[in-house]
């Protein structure tokens, strides 16, 4: 009987507190405001400011004196605007208590402060989707300091990235909204990754972000190998599939596994300080481009290594010769520790 009581009590109150609107609130009270001020000017001839006063002090019931005395017709008006103004007293006050219990006011200050946050940020990078491998990637952003955005529609995701103790920038609604990615900034942004559990957002997400900045490179997640060849003719310059690549290094680790272990222990930031490095022609100094890898010098001078060299058709090569040359539209692949990366970095002006 007393759960029966509980419950009902709780669904009465869930649809009472449904019903206020904090915009509908303040509508009334200033609909009131507006009758009362056309009343007195009409029915006692005040001026305007006499009847917003008046109007003032009758809404909130200090007692101050009237500005003139009231006549019959001014006492009547006056009597009934009270008893209706109790009413809507009674259900602006509820819909700001409710506004304010239900967390609503201090979530709006939050929003309104990150979205003040994210229209400072340029070069950014845009997040789609907070799922398993989306928070593989913020912890990633986060060790390397990487200025991003998390866009995520989930309400218990968005509960889940306001409780960390790290400040992330997010937008909560559909990445396939232009809107929304316009909210995020995508027309300052350097990139975007759409990494949502469904193939069919990940393709409109990519759609509606080519279109919007045709500059941005964009890094989507694919469940299934048919959908990659939709995705990057809607605009993706890089198709990830996570569970092919899993199952390729499962497979790779029966036959060559000392191979992979190597390849996991570089490529695993929080154990090795060894990382990898893209030198692209357009990121070198003037001085540098158009010099061969003797030229460049970049093993005496750092201590890295070229491993790697893309060409301008998007094709590689392993363990380039000497004499080849760093043009536009081609780059270099460089694996070294990160101090041999820092050092790479300060000799040919490239930005981190």
């Amino acid at each position: 009987m007393r759960n029966l009581w509980h419950n009902s009590f709780f669904n009465w109150y869930t649809l009472a507190t449904s019903y206020l609107s904090l915009n509908v609130a303040v509508f009334l009270v200033m609909l009131s405001f507006f009758i009362g001020i056309i009343g007195f000017m009409l029915i006692e001839d005040y001026t305007l400011f006499e009847a917003f006063y008046m109007t003032a002090i009758t809404i909130s019931t200090v007692g101050y004196t009237e500005v003139k005395p009231l006549s019959s017709d001014g006492q009547l008006f006056a009597g009934i605007y009270i008893i209706l103004n109790l009413g809507v007293f009674a259900y602006a006050l509820s819909a700001f208590t409710s506004y304010v219990a239900h967390g609503e006011f201090f979530r709006k200050i939050h929003r309104n402060f990150i979205e003040q946050q994210i229209n400072k940020m340029k070069d950014h990078i845009i997040l789609c989707g907070y799922g398993k491998y989306g928070k593989e990637v913020v912890e990633n952003f986060l060790h390397h300091n990487i200025d991003f955005i998390v866009i995520e529609r989930s309400p218990a995701k968005i509960a889940e990235i306001q409780e960390r103790q790290d400040k992330i920038h997010y937008v909560e609604g559909d990445t396939t909204h232009d809107d929304i990615l316009l909210l995020a900034g995508i027309e300052k942004a350097k990139a975007l990754i759409s990494a949502l559990g469904d193939d069919t957002e990940n393709v409109f997400t990519v759609l509606s972000a080519r279109q919007l900045n045709p500059q941005l490179n964009i890094i989507s997640r694919s469940l299934h190998p048919k959908t990659e060849g939709k995705l990057r003719m809607a605009g993706a310059n890089h198709v990830i599939m996570p569970e092919q690549i899993g199952g390729f290094y499962m497979a790779t680790l029966v036959n060559k596994p000392g191979a992979v272990d190597f390849f996991s222990f570089i490529t695993n930031e929080y154990e090795s300080d060894i990382g990898f490095e893209e030198i692209r022609y357009e990121k070198l100094s003037k001085k540098h481009q158009g010099k061969s890898i003797k030229e460049l010098r970049i093993r005496e001078l750092t201590g890295a290594n070229i491993i790697g060299f893309k060409n301008q058709a998007g094709k590689y090569s392993v363990n380039p010769g000497p004499d080849i040359v760093c043009t536009r539209g081609t780059s270099f692949i460089v694996l070294g520790n990160e101090s041999q990366l820092q050092a790479l970095r300060e000799n040919f002006g490239l930005q981190e």
